[in-house]
């Protein structure tokens, strides 16, 4: 009998297990019962804050950026980001090798400078950083590195991925490309992400990229400026950036506090208040020229300036091309805007040193055209002027004027713009992020300078806002 019992309290020991077990696994299976859902997360801190992981650094890099130097053949520079833990970084370089071979010999070291940093924008929280930032040089043109940041410890796990990275050709006539993006600015990762990402899908050989101002439409909105590195994530280390401030990467004429930390750029201005926003640099059969149009418009100091100093550098220029990039345009297109001012500045020195193209934005429209058009719209032009282009990769779109300069004008259109330099020619593709082509034109400039223009206009209708936004 005592037998019989104790078989018959095991065997209700082993119900009550087996019961037990079935409602544990019930209970996990089933996530929408309310008794078994935590309803915070494992970070309460962060808890009121949904884009944290866009607003605040980690030990690991973040905010990985390359941008051209003056010395594009021979060097970059690299932008990024960590918390305060890491109070140093460093850049590991070595040669690209078919395999991970690169690891076992030839990894240079290049200690980066190192920003304390911290900001807190309206309506964001305070955010702690350290901006890191190096430049690379001593490398081979036309040759294609492999680059990491970090701490600088071996067996630490704060270091980004590695990446790959050409320098420019040393070699005249070279072909190279860039792609040119207006306003970036509203809706950032949602919308704006597409417009890039399809661009390197579309030319992943592109030499670098172009941001003709507004990247952002808050200067120091953490969660703005994390939209748009993430929308771009690898592209920005992989691909050099310049870029050009926009009246949005500006309040009151003071500039974001974190251009400077995040980017670095050509500091051969004119002025210490714009070091950063207008330079030049050169990159293969190009000299780039970045205005700084808003400090233009609202610095005193630098309105002149900027003047003296873009006569100066055009007049000593002796590459076969010549770009500038401004944010305001000097022809607008959007209705009710004109900047005369500005215009009345530098479109004289344009034409005395007949720069090849003026790339802009702020208007939020498309319009790509030569001051002499009126209105002939002529497939080709002998002798041909300044190309000036107006264009938007963001979402925010305005209502546009039909002017005699335009050859081409677009509404409620995102668009990149790809432009190719080879040896006499230069090619220029305005897409929208599904490959549509929307404009094209050839510049060919002979050996005496003289221009040729042939405009490839599409068949495709204009796109204006009324054909897609109803009017109540």
């Amino acid at each position: 009998m005592k037998l019989i019992k104790t078989k018959l309290t095991f065997l209700i020991f082993i119900t009550i297990l087996c019961c037990n077990a079935q409602n544990s696994k019930n209970s996990h299976n089933h996530i929408d019962d309310h008794e078994h859902v935590h309803p915070h997360s494992h970070y309460p801190k962060y808890d009121s804050i949904v884009a944290h992981k866009l607003i605040f650094p980690s030990q690991v890099p973040d905010r990985i950026i390359a941008n051209l130097t003056v010395d594009a053949a021979h060097s970059f520079a690299v932008n990024w980001r960590t918390d305060q833990q890491i109070a140093s970084g460093v850049v590991e370089i070595a040669l690209a090798t078919d395999g991970p071979e690169f690891l076992f010999d030839g990894v240079r070291t290049i200690e980066a400078k190192n920003e304390i940093f911290e900001n807190q924008n309206s309506k964001e929280p305070l955010v702690k950083a350290v901006y890191h930032s190096a430049i690379i040089d001593n490398l081979e043109p036309k040759t294609t590195y492999v680059y990491r940041v970090g701490n600088g410890i071996k067996e630490s796990a704060a270091w980004s991925e590695w990446f790959q990275f050409t320098t420019a050709s040393a070699t005249p006539g070279d072909t190279f490309s860039f792609i040119y993006f207006g306003d970036a600015q509203n809706s950032i990762k949602s919308l704006w992400s597409r417009v890039i990402r399809s661009s390197y899908q579309k030319f992943p050989k592109v030499n670098f990229m172009l941001h003709a101002g507004d990247l952002v439409n808050d200067r120091d909105a953490n969660l703005e400026w994390g939209e748009w590195f993430f929308a771009g994530s690898f592209i920005h280390a992989t691909v050099p950036s310049m870029m050009t401030p926009g009246n949005h990467e500006y309040r009151k004429g003071v500039l974001s506090a974190l251009w400077r930390p995040q980017f670095t750029l050509p500091q051969n201005g004119p002025l210490e208040v714009i070091s950063e926003t207008c330079y030049a640099l050169d990159y293969q059969d190009m000299k780039l020229i970045s205005i700084d149009a808003e400090a233009f418009d609202e610095i005193k100091e630098a309105r002149e300036v900027q003047v003296i100093w873009l006569d100066s550098v055009l007049s000593t220029n002796t590459k076969k091309w010549t770009a500038i990039t401004m944010h305001y345009p000097i022809y607008s297109t959007a209705k009710g805007r004109d900047n005369k001012e500005l215009r009345e500045a530098f479109q004289p020195i344009i034409d005395k040193y007949k720069v090849d193209l003026v790339l802009q934005g702020h208007d939020h429209t498309y319009a790509r055209g030569y001051a002499d058009n009126e209105g002939k719209g002529l497939t080709m032009v002998n002798d041909a002027g300044t190309i000036y282009a107006v264009s938007v990769s963001g979402p925010k779109m305005y209502d546009s004027q039909d002017k005699d300069w335009m050859v081409r004008r677009g509404e409620y259109t995102q668009l990149f713009q790809i432009i190719t330099v080879e040896k006499d020619t230069l090619k220029y593709e305005a897409y929208t992020p599904i490959g549509t082509l929307y404009d094209a034109f050839d510049l060919i400039k002979n050996e005496h300078g003289k221009k040729q223009l042939i405009n490839k206009v599409p068949k495709t209708p204009i796109r204006l806002k009324k054909d897609y936004i109803k009017e109540n």
